[in-house]
């Protein structure tokens, strides 16, 4: 698919996928520095007992407590996952996609390997990224590469096309900023998601306004995903939110 038509159906539809956008090569070599990361629990990470999310386990309990549900700070992880976030592919789609030839990397949001685990793998609830970065404009795209195959039964992604153009009232989401899915406005809307099933390697591109939610891994195996989150050179964060914890990266090409 050339640049301009993954454009196109990016600006219609809020994602793209692009299939086998990694290498055989390539995907060995990630899944086995994150089964490595995953095994010995390198830090940062984050587990689902910090999240709550529906299924994740009980705080104080000792059943799954050590479940971890992502390995955070990807970029500084390890040379692989940063040549990865910065390959020159990715590079010129990011730059079309925010139209721009300077492309930040975030190193606060995303920039992580997203793991579900068998048996205490959380579900994801509807929302838009944006619900808790703070940058001057709500403008940003994400960049996810199936490490594994994603699928509706291990907790594949889920869509609502064209829902990055929407505008809702604040009493359509509850208080954690997901949409509220009892109301019966939020249920017509959620009746146009759709299942985003990948294969290893291949790549999806969503904005941070496009509302997408994430099942349960019900396999007996490890699902993973690489997600790098990017924006415009002069799409700057929030001065003292989270956003601004950490300085962006620079890795597009200047004109």
């Amino acid at each position: 698919m050339q640049i301009s038509d993954l454009t196109a159906q990016f600006s219609h539809q809020g994602f793209v996928v692009v299939p086998k956008f990694a290498s055989l090569d390539t995907l060995t070599a990630l899944q086995s520095i994150a089964a490595e990361h995953l095994g010995d629990t390198i830090a940062p990470v984050e587990y689902e007992v910090d999240v709550q999310y529906p299924g994740a386990p009980k705080p104080g309990g000792l059943t799954g407590r050590d479940t971890v549900r992502r390995l955070l700070q990807a970029y500084a992880r390890h040379h692989v996952f940063r040549d990865w976030a910065q390959q020159a592919r990715a590079r010129a789609v990011l730059a079309a996609l925010l139209e721009t030839p300077d492309v930040m990397l975030s190193q606060c949001h995303h920039n992580c390997v997203m793991t579900k685990q068998p048996g205490y793998s959380s579900a994801t609830l509807w929302h838009r990224d944006n619900r808790y970065w703070q940058f001057e404009q709500a403008n940003l795209v994400s960049f996810w590469l199936a490490v594994t195959d994603e699928t509706r039964r291990n907790g594949c992604l889920r869509v609502i096309p064209q829902s990055h153009r929407w505008e809702l009232s604040a009493d359509r989401y509850d208080e954690a900023k997901f949409l509220r899915s009892n109301l019966a406005e939020n249920k017509a809307l959620l009746s146009q998601s759709q299942i985003v099933e990948l294969r290893a390697g291949d790549a999806v591109f969503f904005h941070s306004q496009l509302f997408h939610a994430a099942g349960r891994n019900l396999t007996d195996q490890t699902k993973l995903s690489l997600v790098f989150t990017y924006h415009a050179a002069d799409n700057r964060a929030i001065e003292g939110t989270r956003s601004a914890r950490f300085p962006s990266i620079l890795i597009g090409n200047r004109s």
